[in-house]
């Protein structure tokens, strides 16, 4: 235990990250001071523990304190005895928004399986769609019956989107992709991704477009033909749309709708809670949270008081996340 003192709601400072097909929606939707002027962002890392990016505390009692070390030095107190002697070395998730202004390049992750095969790191992940241009589309999964033979030679005649099944989403709209699935954001979304702490991505096809070098970014056509998973079911039908749950064996979310000063309690348990508010305001152990906020509710927060949520202007709702 490092402190007697009542655990507080703890926020990390985010970590813009720039890319070719990004935006400013960080700035004009959620009210962010973006580092550069006229420069194309197209993610914010909010929950991150990598070697290459820490999140660090704003505030409070670990004020200055990486991700990493709550995770080494706090973890009974900050994420609860349940993950004591959890074996991984760094917090499993990452946590990012993503304005996707451009579509993003079609790739494939590795699943825990293949991981080893190309010397990468497992990604699973899901999206939570906060905002939709409309006609707006993801790319998820290959067309039945598509095999790794008929897939290769799209690639050469470029064909690939041939056998990309493609479907137009709205806000509110939440997707599982499993590692091994072939997939790609489409222009005009902003996204709330939850994943498997993983920087490991091998891009098949990148709409012919040039990096912010003015060179053609690099595909990774042999890695990716070694983890993507051809024998599954079209994978558009891991899609939720508004029900309000979806859940793995990485993580489960959980989406909590308000209207205006209507209460939600969330129930007493030893774990620890991340919050990501998509719409609205709401206002948690006297702190106000607004539309693009995140958030992790201590673990030693969570079993010792009861926690109301309220929201405070209008219909708010809040993303869950839980290991």
């Amino acid at each position: 235990m490092i402190s007697s003192a009542k655990p507080s709601i703890i926020r990390f400072a985010p970590l813009y990250q720039e890319r070719v097909w990004g935006g400013r929606n960080l700035e004009s939707l959620f009210g962010r001071k973006l580092p550069k002027r006229d420069t194309l962002y197209g993610e914010s890392w909010e929950i991150c523990d990598r070697p290459e990016a820490q999140s660090v505390v704003i505030g409070g009692e670990f004020s200055g304190w990486s991700l990493h070390d709550l995770w080494q030095k706090a973890r009974e107190e900050i994420f609860g005895a349940h993950y004591k002697n959890h074996a991984a070395e760094r917090f499993p998730l990452l946590i990012k928004i993503l304005d996707a202004q451009e579509n993003l390049s079609v790739q494939v992750h590795p699943d825990d399986e293949t991981a080893a095969l190309v010397d990468g790191e497992a990604k699973s992940e899901a999206w939570f769609v906060t905002h939709a241009k409309p006609q707006a589309k993801l790319y998820v999964g290959l067309h039945a019956g598509t095999t790794r033979e008929v897939f290769l030679k799209s690639i050469e005649d470029g064909t690939v989107m041939n056998h990309v099944n493609a479907c137009e989403v709205d806000a509110g709209d939440c997707f599982d992709i499993p590692g091994g699935t072939l997939h790609a954001i489409g222009a005009g979304l902003v996204i709330f991704e939850i994943q498997q702490n993983s920087d490991t991505t091998y891009r098949v096809f990148d709409w012919n477009r040039l990096g912010l070098d003015g060179k053609s970014r690099p595909l990774h056509i042999e890695q990716s033909m070694k983890v993507l998973d051809f024998e599954s079911a079209p994978s558009i039908a891991n899609r939720r749309k508004n029900d309000g749950l979806l859940g793995n064996k990485h993580f489960q979310l959980e989406l909590i709708k308000l209207k205006r000063s209507e209460k939600h309690e969330l129930s007493k348990v030893s774990k620890f809670l991340i919050g990501a508010v998509v719409s609205g305001e709401i206002i948690i152990c006297g702190e106000v949270f607004n539309r693009g906020d995140f958030f992790l509710i201590p673990a030693g927060l969570m079993e010792s008081a009861s926690i109301v949520i309220v929201a405070t202007s209008g219909d708010a709702s809040l993303l869950r996340i839980s290991l």
